[in-house]
This record gives C-alpha cells, structure tokens and sequence, in this order.
C-alpha cells in the first residue's frame, strides 16, 4: 500500500509580502525598472515600460484611456496605489466591483486593477461580450493559495464521509478565493460571502445544516462565529497537511465550525501590542479593524468591519475624531488624505502594502490600455465554463441574501 504524504507549502504570495515593506511613510510609484529590484515575481513588460517615469505614464495613461472612451471600464480595489485609484472609473472592494462590472454591459473590456480571484469574479458576472483584464498576471492572493482545490475537494470527501448523515456541513467560501473553491460551494448546496455579510451567509447555513466549512481564512471565519454567539471550543481548524484536517472524527461531529487553515498576509501583521501602543500615545483613539485580523485583535478593537464600513466609520465621524485602523496602508494613507480634519493612522508602524496589490504599476496599466488601442487584449481572464456556471451558482444565493 503506498500512502501519499503531503507536504505543507507556503504559497510564494506570502513569502513575498514582506517585499514592500518600509519605515517611513512615502509609497510613491518609481519606474518599474527600480521597482524590479523587490523581491516578487513580475510579469515581463517590453524596455520601454519599464523606463518611463512615473508623469511619464501618468501622460500615456490619459491619453490611452481617453482613446478609448466607455469601451473600457477600469476598476480600482481600495488597496490599489493611489497613481492607479486616479484613472478608476469607480473603487471598492472586490464584490461591489464585480457588481459594477455586471452592470456595464455597453463596455467591451473589464480592466481590474485588483487580483487574479477578483478578475475570475467579475468574468463570471459579466456578459459573454465583455472580456476582463488582469493587467499584471502574477498579481495573485496569497490567502486564495492556501486553499487549493485539490485539497479542498480531499476535505470535502472525507467531511462528507465523516459527517454525511449526522446533519451534515455546508460549505461557505469567501469572496478571496477562487473560482474552482466557489464552484464547489456551487455543487455542494454552499455559498459565497463578503467579509460584510458573513453573519447573514452563516444564518443562511446553519438553517440547511448543522456544521458550517468556512474557507480559506480562518479568522474572518472564526470572528463572525464569536459574533454570532459560536463558542471556540465548537470551532476545529481543518489542516490539509494531515489526516482529517488534524482531528478525529469525535472532533469533528461535535464542531460547528470547521476553519480552513488559511488566512490573510497583511491582516495577521495587526497585534494587541500596537492597539496598545496606540492607545499610549492617544487614550482618546478610536481602534477600528478588519475582521481578517486575529481574533485577540478584533477582541481588543474597538470596532470592526469590513472596508466599507471602516470607510464609512471614518468619514461620518465628527471632526476631531482619532482613528487607528487595522487594514492595508494605501487604504488608510487614502482615508487620512481624505479626511484632513481627523486624525487617521495605520495600526502598524512597519508601511507594509499588498504585496500583490501592489504589483499593479501604473506601467502596466499603460501597456493595458495601449494594447487595447491597438486591438490587441493582454492578460485576459477567462473561467472554464463548467466551473464559472457553479461558482455563479453559489455568487447568486450571496446576492440573494445581500
């Protein structure tokens, strides 16, 4: 008998998260030929790219993108840099883009200044006219890495092995992971969640089924139980690396929650330690964060939410407010930037972007929109039709309940 082992990996995505990572404050885009010299992969452009400054494209970008009119849409995830929020037709998160692509269907190209799981979302609720651009391919996210389907579809046999006539488990995945994981929620009487609307996915489960499989990353998994009243002694973390996720068969029958082992790079960077850092040197600090932080954080927060709800926190308190937020620093740089009469600053003294994020230099945004002008569609992002008919299955059941 031959057992197969597998071996833990770290995807590259996390590894490379520290590659941005700096002390002091400036964030501002180089060439891209200085910007090579991190330490990530980055997709090939010809010289001339490369060695333009940053006006340089700035220029390029304006002219290209009024060339093509509303032919084009491009869209902006809130931790893009700020040199490509500028040329964002609208910004947000990765499902309310997605929802604003369904809706342009008098646009031929989808540009999605974001990652590759956000691109596979929007071609799967767009029209089949319209093609969806990544313009740097290896903008990935190390998060959805840690959820690959085979070892999902491994979990799934032996839970519904293990659990199948014992009220069984519904899958849950979030919005960061890809298409072939929502596919799986698809076929599987499962669903799609935002990091807004995970307690409504969850009711939405628990009355289909007694355990819940929330995938890929544990923490917002493990603070929207808690919030729900879900004790922690009911919550086990599915490990892929080993036999039954690490856990017997005792454990998981009397779970509720069973958490994939998997989680968000920038967010797991936010400790109890800097809150209190924070609450040092202000005692009058408002701490909001993200609910992909830990839950030693959350639980030290004073709020938190996704996004758009650390956004709207901000900009409809009163003036004088203090903030400190636990989420990726261009967002936060961008809300200081736009509340001026408040005081807004990141949780963490280290500058630390979304290594993948950032990856999307306004280069390549040039080249994008050149191509386009030419006739020529680079980076398209296309989902096999069987997995995209699934995943929207489950994408349906999240608006439906939104």
């Amino acid at each position: 008998m031959v057992i197969k082992l597998k071996i833990p990996t770290i995807p590259i995505t996390e590894i490379e998260q520290s590659a941005f990572c700096q002390t002091d404050e400036e964030l501002a885009s180089k060439t891209l030929a200085e910007e090579f010299s991190a330490g990530v992969r980055w997709q090939k452009l010809p010289v001339e790219y490369m060695r333009m400054s940053p006006e340089e494209l700035r220029q390029r970008i304006t002219s290209a993108r009024a060339k093509l009119g509303d032919t084009a849409v491009i869209l902006g995830h809130h931790y893009q840099r700020d040199e490509i929020i500028e040329f964002a037709d609208v910004r947000g998160d990765s499902f309310k883009l997605s929802q604003y692509a369904a809706t342009q269907g008098q646009s031929q190209h989808i540009i999605f200044c974001g990652v590759h799981f956000m691109a596979e979302t929007a071609n799967i609720l767009s029209e089949p006219h319209q093609k969806v651009i990544l313009p740097n391919i290896t903008a990935g996210c190390s998060m959805a890495d840690m959820a690959q389907i085979d070892d999902v579809m491994d979990c799934w046999d032996d839970l519904e092995r293990v659990l199948g006539d014992k009220g069984g488990v519904v899958p849950i995945t979030y919005m960061n992971s890809t298409a072939a994981i929502k596919a799986l929620c698809g076929r599987n009487n499962g669903i799609v969640c935002t990091s807004s609307n995970a307690p409504a996915t969850f009711d939405w489960a628990f009355e289909r089924g007694q355990r819940v499989l929330f995938l890929p990353d544990q923490h917002l998994g493990r603070n929207t139980a808690v919030k729900m009243g879900i004790g922690v002694d009911e919550m086990v973390v599915w490990n892929p690396f080993k036999e039954l996720g690490g856990h017997t068969e005792e454990e998981l029958i009397n779970a509720k929650m069973i958490l994939w082992q998997g989680h968000c790079s920038v967010h797991t960077r936010f400790t109890v330690d800097q809150i209190e850092k924070a609450r040092e040197t202000y005692p009058d600090i408002h701490v909001v964060v993200h609910p992909e932080c830990t839950m030693e954080v959350v639980n030290a927060a004073d709020s938190h939410g996704s996004t758009e709800y650390i956004l709207k926190t901000i900009s409809e308190a009163p003036a004088g407010s203090k903030f400190a937020v636990g989420t990726e620093v261009s967002l936060v740089n961008r809300i200081a930037a736009e509340n001026p009469d408040k005081t807004v600053f990141c949780l963490d003294p280290v500058v630390c972007p979304c290594s993948t994020m950032y990856r999307i230099h306004p280069a390549y945004l040039s080249w994008v929109l050149d191509g386009l002008n030419e006739g020529v569609v680079v980076n398209e992002i296309t989902v096999p039709d069987d997995i995209a008919e699934q995943a929207k299955i489950a994408l349906d059941r999240m608006l439906a309940i939104v």
